[in-house]
């Protein structure tokens, strides 16, 4: 089944999680967005309106939190799904995650097979 219907936007400092996490969601179908810092994901969430995002927390310019944040409060950008994967793993941070209006929060390391699930079980 191929999801080209759906955008993913993945946005993370780290050029081998992007590269591995663009490879995963290409060969699901998904068209895939790359960001490597904050404002460079919300400057594609603006012009996209990506379906899925899959951010980390800790990026230069704007972090995952606010990025979280403005995608939940804007009404042209709420339809899009937030997963964070993120190095931050203590219970105070996933719930700061939460918070902010993730919809799924992972602390890396992470399986792929759980992400791309909950990714499917998110665009469904």
């Amino acid at each position: 089944m191929k999801n080209t219907k759906f955008t993913v936007l993945i946005a993370d400092d780290e050029p081998n999680i992007l590269l591995s996490l663009e490879f995963l969601m290409k060969k699901e179908g998904y068209r895939v967005l790359i960001a490597r810092d904050g404002a460079e994901a919300y400057e594609l969430i603006q012009r996209e309106k990506p379906d899925l995002l899959l951010l980390d927390i800790m990026m230069p310019h704007m972090n995952g939190y606010e990025l979280c944040q403005f995608v939940k409060q804007s009404p042209e950008h709420q339809h899009g799904k937030v997963i964070f994967l993120s190095a931050k793993s203590r219970e105070s941070e996933i719930q700061k995650g939460y918070d902010a209006g993730a919809d799924l929060y992972l602390p890396k390391p992470f399986s792929t097979r759980e992400l791309m699930a909950k990714a499917h079980e998110l665009l469904a």
